[in-house]
């Protein structure tokens, strides 16, 4: 070809992309990494006290620990010695992601004697949560009656791929949430604890889940605050990330093991 020929060809492909349609701005794609955890959002956006001074009775609370990828292998004697007894551990994120240290996480924190269960981030607007619920139990979510293994937990909060409520009405969102939550029960028995915050609940869903599903309520302060509606009381409380989150269960271990055994 000749020059004159090659330059012609060139200008022929550069019109023909010039006329390709731009397709609209889209939010951040769904990726392997783990950017989307535990109250990653809702720090985000609600105050943080990096020094609550927590008024709990030892006695009557139990001090756990969630975990994602991000923390790799965790040392699980060394936090179990520090006084935690029970681990929640990130399975799956919409139906497009799985925590590659989950069979480490999960298993070593049963090892070393912790209660433990898996949570799933929810991506309410990119499946349904059927779909959702199907692949976290497919890939660890699921439940056992061995007493040390509690339900798993459903992660709804800020999205952090675009708008706050996932583009969703509260109606849509309640539904989306009712759909999750029936199919886990029905593949487990159990209904899946919820995790959220009050303020992101009460502004993006409309529905009561208090009567089947324990609370577990993030507010990083020296109380979990007012909670979310449709709950009278909660079951779990991230109050920390700092040096990781932690957790409080709400009630004796006696009662922590009887969620687990259901």
């Amino acid at each position: 070809m000749t020059r004159r020929g090659r330059s012609a060809l060139a200008t022929m492909v550069a019109l023909a992309c010039a006329a390709l349609p731009i397709p609209a701005h889209a939010g951040p794609a769904i990726t392997d990494d783990d950017n989307a955890t535990l109250g990653s959002q809702i720090r985000k956006f609600e105050p943080v006290d990096l020094l609550p001074h927590l008024d709990l009775d030892p006695l009557a609370t139990v001090a756990g620990m969630d975990v994602a990828s991000y923390q790799g292998n965790v040392d699980w004697p060394a936090w179990y010695g520090q006084g935690k007894r029970f681990a929640f551990v990130k399975a799956t994120e919409a139906t497009s992601y799985t925590n590659p240290y989950f069979p480490q996480q999960y298993t070593g924190s049963y090892d070393v004697g912790m209660i433990r269960g898996a949570y799933h981030f929810a991506i309410p607007n990119a499946s349904t949560g059927a779909d959702q619920a199907n692949y976290f139990v497919d890939n660890g979510g699921g439940w056992t009656g061995d007493g040390r293994t509690l339900p798993g937990a459903l992660d709804v909060e800020y999205n952090p791929y675009g708008e706050t409520c996932y583009d969703m009405s509260r109606e849509a969102l309640t539904a989306w949430v009712k759909d999750f939550s029936d199919t886990y029960r029905a593949r487990t028995g159990r209904f899946p604890v919820i995790y959220t915050s009050t303020n992101w609940w009460n502004q993006c869903v409309a529905g009561y889940f208090g009567t089947t599903n324990p609370l577990w309520v993030a507010r990083y302060a020296d109380a979990p605050g007012e909670l979310p509606t449709g709950w009278l009381a909660w079951s779990f409380w991230q109050h920390t990330s700092d040096p990781l989150d932690q957790n409080h269960f709400n009630g004796p271990i006696t009662s922590l093991q009887a969620l687990a055994r259901g």
